[in-house]
Formats: structure tokens, sequence, C-alpha cells
């Protein structure tokens, strides 16, 4: 069993930067695959960023490329996501996931809320 805790969401204004963490349980945090999604108001939720478990591999969506970045810390069973030069279309809840074998996603964290003003 897998518990994810996001933290770091809030609000900032166009242009700034946040980092969002998820803490993860568990002592297999390694073999898995840490995927951040995010869920804005009345629209479906949409993959960001993944990051193989050890690190090497990394993926992006297109709105995010190149401001973005995804990292984890096997040490501190951590995943992160930096986000840089932030737009109000990245308002949205922020999802961590886990899975062995994406895209089966095993675990979810609860979420946390970025808010981006213009």
């Amino acid at each position: 069993q897998v518990q994810l805790v996001e933290s770091g969401g809030g609000l900032v204004q166009a242009g700034g930067s946040l980092r969002l963490s998820c803490a993860a349980s568990g002592r297999t945090f390694s073999s898995y695959s840490m995927t951040w999604f995010r869920q804005a108001p009345g629209k479906e939720r949409e993959f960001v960023a993944r990051i193989s478990g050890s690190g090497v591999n990394t993926y992006y969506a297109d709105s995010v490329k190149g401001r973005f970045t995804i990292s984890r810390d096997n040490n501190k069973n951590t995943v992160y996501l930096q986000m840089n030069a932030l737009k109000p279309a990245d308002t949205a809840v922020y999802y961590c996931a886990a899975a062995k074998l994406p895209p089966a996603y095993n675990y979810w964290g609860q979420g946390t809320q970025v808010t981006v003003s213009s």
C-alpha cells in the first residue's frame, strides 16, 4: 500500500513559480513511475508530467514543456514538480499518481490547488 500526499500549492501571480511535492509512504517508491495530473474546473483531468522509477526518463505535456520540471528523490520518497512562468491556464488541482506500469495507476494523492492570477 502506498499513500501519496501532495503539498506546495497556492496562489501566485502570472509569471511566478511554485514547487509541488508529493510524499509517498512505503518502501518500494523507486519501483513506481510517478505522474502529475491536473484538473481545472469544468475540464477533464489531463496529464502534466511523468518520471520513471529511476528518474532517468521524463515526459511532459506540450502545454508545460520548457516551463515545468519533474524530478524525484528516492531517498526521500518524494516527487517534485517545479513550475515556472506560470499562466492563468495552469490553474487547477494538481494530483500525483503512482504506477508500476503506466497508464494503470495504482495510487492517487488527494490533490493540491494551484491558482495563477493574471
